[in-house]
């Protein structure tokens, strides 16, 4: 039976919003990773909580950070980083009510305009024989690396992208 139809469905009214986060939601943050993670990391016998907290809150960064809400429900998180040649989506979890049901694929379109409209590529991390390795090929990511656990992907911006970013931004 998938669980997921015992929830209601999320983000009736438009796409999912975000919200910036912030010192504080360190602990809510870390509990949806470890949710979203639990099954794909037990599956590869890597389940941690304490090396989860551990990588977690050696990359983590409140200003690049955003919760990811539909209906003011928090249903996931994101940290995307800006260097000088591309945007690294560092985290992206979802809680698994959530999943399967447009919410990711809604965050991937606003992540990809933004790098669409900085002319930069968008990069990411997924664990091997995760569920994210399709949606990343999915939305038009290409591996570009791969180590013991972990597949690297890459997007690079849409073609015309050039052109809109003059005129749009994706933040309004």
């Amino acid at each position: 039976m998938d669980m997921r139809a015992a929830w209601p469905p999320l983000h009736a009214g438009g796409a999912p919003t975000f919200e910036q986060a912030s010192e504080a939601d360190f602990e809510v943050l870390l509990q949806i990773r470890l949710v979203a993670m639990r099954s794909s990391l037990e599956q590869i016998g890597r389940f941690d909580p304490l090396r989860a907290r551990q990588r977690l809150a050696a990359s983590w960064d409140p200003a690049m950070t955003q919760h990811i809400l539909c209906d003011g429900q928090r249903v996931g998180f994101f940290m995307l980083r800006r260097t000088d040649h591309a945007l690294v989506l560092q985290h992206l979890y979802l809680m698994p009510f959530a999943q399967g049901r447009g919410v990711g694929s809604a965050v991937m379109r606003t992540l990809i305009d933004e790098s669409n409209w900085a002319g930069l590529p968008l990069r990411v991390t997924a664990l091997r024989g995760s569920p994210a390795n399709a949606f990343y090929l999915k939305h038009g990511f290409v591996r570009c690396s791969a180590d013991e656990y972990d597949l690297g992907y890459v997007r690079a911006p849409d073609r015309d992208a050039g052109a809109r970013a003059a005129t749009t931004s994706p933040k309004g």
